[in-house]
């Protein structure tokens, strides 16, 4: 199992502009928990999943509108890169490094 846990500062490359957030991973087996805090708020992760390097969550954002975030992110060393997937508005690519 690879070590997954961690404080993230993460950029996703959105239609909004560059968003920098704090991604937390706490995983426990082949799930995980966390919460994501950025410019637009903080959010819980919900459906936090671990495969190997490879973690998968969702999260329920409500601003500037209501939707639930898709997003995948593989984790090699202390980089991670991924996607936010957000429905009908496409996916965006996520990357970042792990700070603690």
């Amino acid at each position: 199992m690879a070590d997954v846990d961690g404080t993230y500062e993460t950029i996703v490359k959105s239609p909004l502009g560059d968003q920098k957030s704090t991604l937390t991973v706490k995983s426990d087996g082949t799930t995980f928990t966390g919460s994501n805090a950025g410019a637009m708020g903080s959010v819980d992760i919900t459906d936090g999943t671990v495969d190997g390097n490879t973690i998968a969550w969702k999260m329920n954002m409500t601003v500037p509108m209501p939707m639930t975030l898709d997003c995948t992110a593989t984790i090699d060393g202390d980089t991670i890169t991924g996607s936010v997937g957000a429905g009908a508005f496409g996916s965006f690519p996520m990357s970042g490094t792990r700070v603690a």
